[in-house]
């Protein structure tokens, strides 16, 4: 099934309870055809369970997650809509590569040959005799990958799949995807580790505590993280009244300059440059032993927008301004 506009995936006040937990929590976003989408949070967010629903594994205490308008429930073809990996280790041991194939093809509707071509796309045609059952973790991602492109699906929803990649096979999936995503399909890679999948998605959807933190692309959320300047001066008291006076701001995550021990202060500025501290350092006569730009990492500003909000363990609202970006499903073969 070619790919096309119409498999944007829709996620609407969707929630799911457990008992007294609620794992996930009226959370909405949308994900769009022709982008690569990371899907992120740290582990037990409720990013499996949310995959988990849109795939019709789990059913919704409320809310709707739709493909092109559709519960994948009611799709026709679903494993030639899409293609999904929840695992990367369900595979019967003693069944060769190519067999694991052979046996989804009749599922997506195409022919015994199409196993071939998809273990040639991932890198196992040299493996495709050998049985699964000796395969690294690695091999095993590259062979769920391989079942959720059998039926060519425009849509793929893919969690965690770097793990157990070396690096060059991570740069490996990174090309793939990005090259999937070129074709018009809809991707979707579920991470824990925000830095494992920066250099490969356009959007980003960020869950915590079962509710939507933030939802943007990669380069409005690159916005969030702003610049520093780091200050040390041998005279505390002076260095404070510097900042004091020229109305520097502190990072809200820096420890303030009275916390350290001896008369050493040390300030962490945001909204201003070196020249400007390094003047007015100057001007008022404030010794320096330290003053160096430094920037807050993407992954600082993850760790930021995911730890628990005072109190517990959850996010009272969401980051505004995104653009939604999201997740894929359809179990094709690796899919669980």
């Amino acid at each position: 099934m070619p790919p096309d506009a119409t498999h944007a995936i829709e996620v609407s006040h969707l929630t799911k309870t457990f008992g007294q937990v609620r794992a996930v929590d009226d959370l909405s976003f949308t994900v769009r055809p022709g982008r690569v989408t990371g899907f992120l949070g740290p582990n037990g967010a409720g990013k499996t369970t949310t995959l988990r629903m849109l795939l019709g594994l789990v059913q919704p205490t409320a809310g709707t997650a739709t493909i092109g308008g559709r519960r994948y429930t009611a799709l026709d073809r679903p494993m030639r809509t899409v293609g999904a990996a929840l695992e990367a280790a369900d595979f019967h041991p003693g069944r060769t590569a190519l067999d694991h194939l052979r046996v989804y093809a009749p599922q997506a509707g195409v022919p015994d040959s199409r196993a071939g071509e998809v273990l040639d796309l991932v890198g196992l045609t040299a493996a495709a005799k050998r049985r699964v059952g000796g395969f690294s973790l690695g091999m095993r991602q590259r062979l769920a990958l391989a079942t959720t492109l059998l039926g060519d699906p425009p849509v793929l929803l893919l969690d965690e799949p770097a793990n157990g990649l070396d690096p060059e096979g991570i740069r490996w999936l990174r090309d793939l995807l990005r090259a999937l995503a070129a074709q018009g399909r809809t991707v979707l890679v579920s991470s824990h580790v925000l830095s494992e999948v920066q250099q490969t998605v356009d959007d980003v959807v960020i869950i915590a505590g079962g509710r939507l933190v933030h939802a943007s692309t990669l380069a409005e959320l690159s916005g969030l993280a702003e610049p520093r300047v780091r200050v040390v001066s041998p005279d505390a008291a002076a260095l404070e009244q510097l900042v004091a006076r020229a109305g520097w701001q502190r990072a809200a995550d820096a420890a303030p300059a009275a916390g350290i021990a001896g008369p050493a202060g040390v300030a962490e500025l945001v909204g201003t440059d070196v020249a400007t501290v390094g003047h007015a350092a100057f001007a008022a006569g404030v010794e320096l032993h330290e003053l160096a730009a430094h920037g807050v990492g993407l992954e600082d500003v993850f760790l930021r927008l995911t730890a628990p909000a005072p109190g517990r363990g959850a996010h009272p609202a969401t980051t505004p301004g995104a653009v939604p970006a999201a997740p894929t499903d359809a179990p094709a073969g690796g899919a669980r």
